[in-house]
């Protein structure tokens, strides 16, 4: 099972840029609990961001970047502080709560004044280092940031990818590397490098829209999964 969800947002993560969190957390914190969940994805998204910018660090915006990145890491700690403190069934609640909010509002392609700027950029920023350690999903403030900004597809996965690589970085770094046994972490490498090559063949056939579509879709049905357990653990 986990490697099917591993190898599943690699796959989408290379179809679309971006993905593999809204895909792969709600599963995993079912899978391996929400602390083991949230960082386990934090490692795998950074790792299969890595490689993405290899081939596209040259359009990397990082005048726009910088506070992205810096609001991000002055929040991470926030996150992972919240996230130590909830126990088990609120944790899963809280978090179908953000994936689900944030999916519905990439989806509907929310126009926000308060992202927009440099004001926008930090609130974005901010935003997805906070939830990116406490939930794992750090994309969608920056999603609808770059929407708000009027990049295209092809400015935004460069720099989605960069963003990733440094929240990400220090999400691990502020919650702590997952425990996993040396089976388990060679099973989720092999999954994810066998998720981004499908992915990366299938990204020639499969259009972009439909790609998009089915990742936010997917996300929302595991957001709405993750919350429906959360609630009936508090209940």
């Amino acid at each position: 099972m986990l490697a099917g969800i591993v190898l599943l947002g690699g796959c989408v993560q290379w179809l679309t840029g971006m993905g593999f969190a809204l895909v792969a957390v709600p599963a995993l914190v079912l899978v391996l609990g929400p602390a083991e969940g949230v960082v386990l994805a934090n490692c795998a998204a950074g790792a299969i961001s890595v490689v993405g910018l290899a081939n596209g660090w040259r359009r990397v915006r990082l005048k726009a970047m910088v506070p992205l990145c810096v609001a991000a890491v002055c929040t991470v700690p926030a996150g992972t502080w919240v996230a130590r403190r909830l126990c088990e069934p609120a944790l899963l609640a809280c978090m179908g709560v953000l994936v689900t909010v944030a999916v519905l509002l990439v989806m509907c392609g929310a126009r926000v004044a308060a992202l927009r700027g440099g004001g926008g950029a930090v609130v974005a920023g901010g935003a997805g280092g906070f939830m990116n350690s406490a939930a794992g999903v750090g994309g969608p403030p920056v999603s609808l940031y770059a929407l708000n900004a009027g990049w295209s597809v092809r400015e935004f996965v460069p720099n989605a990818q960069f963003y990733s690589v440094i929240v990400n970085a220090v999400s691990v770094a502020s919650n702590g590397v997952p425990r996993l046994s040396p089976p388990l972490w060679a099973l989720a490498s092999a999954a994810l490098a066998a998720g981004a090559l499908i992915g990366r063949t299938l990204a020639e056939h499969v259009p972009e829209k439909r790609a998009r579509l089915l990742v936010l879709l997917l996300a929302l049905a595991g957001g709405s999964i993750t919350l429906g357990k959360g609630v009936a653990g508090l209940a």
